[in-house]
């Protein structure tokens, strides 16, 4: 009888289960209600073309920038008609039209330094206040003859006193930074990947490739794959951990307005002074070697940045920050499963 109701919840969550049947799609101003992100902006776009020479100060001029300056790859940036003009990343109601912002990898380029561009967005709140949840939007597409090779960055989020910092290897401690930018890897696999801190065994976690050298750790690659000669939109969500010595921090990625991964067990931070900056635009193959190097001249095109913010962090009950494994999980299938299955027992077990 056991067995029999056992198979029964098991079924009823296979198919019932958004991830196998339906995939609920949710649209980034969706989300941002959902978590009261109520203080939003997005980033301005020109309404004619710039090479690269006029988009360097308009970008400068418009985006806020950190120090005023783009941090590398400025003639690697031009404002160009769009590629992919007749239609618009699966299911999204984004506007089109209008020039889009072009990124160059020149062949034989990796690292932030030989190709692509990265900058930093400072986004002030209206109060003062630090943000300590941020959402960000944006769609991103890739040359149809793009090689993908073993990866590269795209843009996600940064924070903490040292603006400069959790990049390149330069390690989050805890106090200085974080960053959480979104990656490709070969193929096109897509993931987060996050200068953070690794506590409670959290490189155990299968979800997780952690990094002994100081770089960054790589966050359920796979869970959602980039496509060439279209548009793709991506939604990030950050919230940091609170308090500073609970590992309850969440990251979340809608790909094409459907959630591709959440885990909610992660410590930003062990000090209230790191806070969510804005966006770190940052975008190269590599990777630090020419093992990660694009054979070819290759571009990105990106348009219709949006984010919203709010100054509460996680509310999500959380382990403390200690040498154990953690006791709550990312929201992964296998848990979902598990837990539907447990509650299905529970509800018939006066029938067993």
């Amino acid at each position: 009888m056991l067995a029999s109701f056992f198979s029964l919840a098991f079924l009823v969550v296979l198919f019932c289960s958004p991830y196998l049947c339906h995939a609920q799609i949710v649209l980034p101003s969706q989300v941002a209600q959902l978590y009261s992100l109520t203080t939003s902006t997005s980033l301005p776009f020109p309404t004619t073309t710039l090479p690269s020479s006029e988009a360097q100060p308009f970008i400068i001029s418009s985006w806020g920038l950190g120090k005023g300056r783009i941090q590398n790859g400025a003639d690697n940036l031009d404002f160009v008609v769009d590629p992919f003009p007749n239609g618009s990343a699966p299911n999204t109601d984004t506007e089109t039209g209008g020039p889009v912002l072009q990124v160059t990898y020149p062949a034989g380029s990796f690292s932030n330094g030989t190709g692509g561009a990265q900058f930093y967005n400072l986004w002030n709140s209206s109060d003062s206040s630090a943000f300590q949840t941020m959402l960000l939007s944006y769609e991103v597409a890739f040359d149809s003859n793009f090689d993908f090779v073993k990866g590269g960055k795209l843009p996600g989020f940064r924070g903490g006193p040292e603006i400069d910092g959790c990049d390149g290897g330069d390690a989050a401690n805890g106090s200085n930074c974080f960053s959480s930018r979104l990656m490709w890897r070969t193929s096109g696999e897509g993931e987060v990947y996050a200068y953070i801190l690794n506590p409670n065994n959290e490189c155990s976690n299968k979800d997780f490739i952690c990094n002994s050298d100081g770089f960054g750790t790589s966050i359920d690659r796979g869970s959602f794959g980039f496509l060439l000669g279209q548009w793709n939109s991506v939604t990030l969500l950050v919230s940091l951990n609170a308090p500073s010595n609970e590992a309850n921090g969440q990251v979340a990625v809608y790909y094409n307005n459907v959630l591709a991964l959440d885990e909610r067990t992660i410590q930003y931070r062990n000090s209230t002074n790191v806070t969510i900056g804005g966006l770190f635009f940052s975008t190269f193959f590599g990777g630090d070697d020419p093992t990660w190097a694009t054979p070819q001249t290759v571009h990105t095109y990106f348009r219709n940045f949006q984010m919203w913010g709010s100054s509460a962090p996680s509310n999500i009950s959380g382990a403390l920050v200690s040498a154990a494994p953690p006791t709550v999980r990312g929201c992964g299938f296998t848990s979902i499963v598990a837990a539907a299955v447990l509650g299905v027992v529970a509800l018939f077990g006066s029938f067993i």
